[in-house]
Formats: structure tokens, sequence, C-alpha cells
């Protein structure tokens, strides 16, 4: 992938743990790296076709003097997610350093550095209760509307008969393919917050719900944590998750069970 860099960018602003760091600017120096595909736009010469680093200096300018920040590790966060929200860009990396910090000793220069990239996640959802057509469309909305998500491309709805013995309700599902630089546990507080949005109540599992947005694949990525699991370790059990995502994305490969979705 073809990067963009911009190295040494110095702004002066008013970050900091400290009090005095809040009302007195220092130096910031930001070293960039910005992901994008601009070599099959490289015989246009056209300025439109890849990432202006002027413009890319400007936005970090405008981010770093607007807002006050206790850690320089937020303010990196910050920077690149604007960046990303901006311009095409895949990924970047930013690295902040802090040449005045108040540091007893003596160094050469003290910083963070960080990773975003964009991923391409797959989601299932459902609903079982009310208007239920409305409530996926709804959360296709509102997953269009979250910093940090852009959704590509959604299946046709399906009507399924209900699993687990607990819900009685028929289903409507689908499937939605995303880009997101979201962390995988970030995106899943972005789906708790749209359920409840969707007026989603816990009560039992497997019950009938207005709304339920799963993450079956998170890029090739695999997590195994005690509040989440990608690839979703029921869906191969899944027909209402498997087939959505046939019309979607066929020739996904699943990073587990290593089968194209189009041979499950």
């Amino acid at each position: 992938m073809n990067k963009v860099k911009i190295q040494g960018l110095e702004i002066s602003a008013c970050h900091g743990v400290h009090a005095e760091e809040k009302v007195n600017p220092q130096p910031f120096v930001f070293d960039i790296e910005v992901y994008c595909d601009f070599e099959k736009n490289w015989q246009s010469d056209d300025l439109g076709n890849t990432v202006n680093y002027s413009a890319v200096c400007d936005l970090v300018a405008r981010t770093v003097w607007e807002n006050t920040f206790n850690l320089i590790e937020t303010l990196a966060y910050t920077c690149a997610y604007c960046i990303l929200d901006n311009f095409a860009a895949q990924g970047v990396d930013i690295t902040v350093y802090k040449p005045q910090a108040p540091v007893k000793h003596k160094f050469d220069r003290v910083g963070v550095s960080i990773s975003v990239k964009r991923t391409v996640a797959y989601l299932s959802l459902g609903s079982s209760m009310g208007d239920r057509k409305a409530y996926l469309d709804r959360a296709v909305e509102l997953l269009s509307k979250s910093s940090g998500i852009k959704v590509t491309k959604v299946s046709s709805y399906i009507q399924t008969q209900p699993v687990g013995g607990v819900a009685k309700n028929t289903f409507l599902n689908c499937a939605a393919e995303i880009q997101t630089y979201l962390s995988p546990h970030a995106l899943l507080d972005q789906i708790h917050r749209i359920e409840s949005e969707c007026d989603r109540v816990r009560k039992e599992r497997w019950g009938d719900r207005t709304l339920d947005i799963d993450i079956i694949f998170y890029g090739k990525q695999q997590v195994r944590e005690d509040d989440l699991i990608i690839p979703h370790p029921e869906y191969l059990n899944r027909e209402f998750v498997i087939e959505p995502l046939k019309e979607i994305c066929p020739e996904f490969l699943c990073p587990s069970c290593l089968k194209k979705i189009k041979n499950l």
C-alpha cells in the first residue's frame, strides 16, 4: 500500500495532565503516514486523486487547536480518526512527540505511536418483535451514521424460524458488510448502543427481541475473549446467518474453518 508521509509537523497547543499545561502552549511534533492507493491514479497527475498532505496538516492542526486532552494517546487517536473520516485512506500511523514534557530527567524525546486501519467486517442482523423490517432498516441507518462505520452492502431480508427453543416469533434476518476503523470491542460497543436505541431489552438468552446484531467476521482477525468471540462461534450452525452472507460475500474465506462462504 502506498503512503503519504508527513514528518516533523510541529504544532503548539495546550494538552497535558498538569494545570499549567492546559494554559501554557507547548510544541507537539507529529510524524504521520497515511495509507492510500494512488498508484492507479498517478497518470492523471491530479491532486484530487491522492491525499493532499497540506490538507492533512491543516486538519491535524485544527484538531490539535480545537481540543484539549490530558493524554497524547487521546490526541493521537483523535487525529487519526479525523484523517480517516475526511480522506480516502485505508489507514493511518501517527507518532506524537512531546519535546517539553514535564519529566525530571534528561531525555531526547518522549511520545506515543498508534496505528489505525480500516477493516471489512460482516454483521448478522435479526428482529422478531414489532415492526421487524422497520427495526432492521433503522439498524442499518444507525450503523451508517455511526462514526468510524461505513455500510457498504446489505443483503436481502429473509424470514426464518427461531432457534434455541426460547423465541416463539418468526425472525426477519439480513447481513451487512461494513468498513470500519473501530476495534472489535469498540464496534461491539456501537452495536450495543444501536440495539438499545432500537428498544432491545435483554431479558432471556435466545428470546424474542426487537433487534439483534452479531459480529460474524472482523477481517481475518480471530478474537477469543470472555465477552467477544470472532468469528461468531455459532454461525456455522445458523442458516439464517450463512444464507444472507452468501449473497454479499460468497468468496470470503472464513479464517477459522478455511472455507469460502459460498461453500458452507
